[in-house]
């Protein structure tokens, strides 16, 4: 990511902040209307998982411009979610329903800069969360 972009998403996060537990609502609506499949993944309290995903995005966000200072928490949430059945294929599906939600939150404020911007950080960390939990699993089955 270059510094542009990740001013662009802390800019465009700083927005979102105001309205963010619509935006968690929006998003796990979102995600469970394209993959039905996840829902039994999400047993626990809703409004605590809407909590937890705008914190985790806060912190995420904050880091962005220090990335190694966010890897080892990315690495642990990475392998804590392989526990409640997450799978690689399921990150670019979570991508997806993040993008449209902020396009959704942010109006006319999401332009394609700040799409690609927020592409090429969720890209970044997905990867790697998918390498840190899976990586040497996958070379084993």
């Amino acid at each position: 990511m270059t510094p542009e972009q990740v001013e662009l998403v802390q800019q465009s996060f700083a927005q979102v902040v105001p309205i963010a537990d619509k935006a968690a609502e929006i998003f796990y609506g979102r995600l469970f209307e394209v993959a039905p499949s996840v829902k039994p993944l999400f047993s626990g309290d809703m409004a605590e998982q809407r909590r937890k995903l705008m914190a985790t995005l806060a912190v995420v966000v904050a880091g962005l411009s220090d990335l190694p200072s966010v890897l080892p928490a990315a690495s642990a949430l990475a392998k804590r979610h392989v526990d409640y059945g997450a799978k690689p294929e399921h990150y670019p599906v979570v991508g997806d329903a993040l993008l449209w939600t902020l396009a959704r939150g942010l109006g006319p404020q999401w332009t394609p800069e700040v799409a690609a911007a927020w592409t090429a950080a969720y890209t970044t960390l997905s990867g790697f969360m998918i390498e840190q939990a899976y990586g040497g699993r996958q070379a084993a089955e």
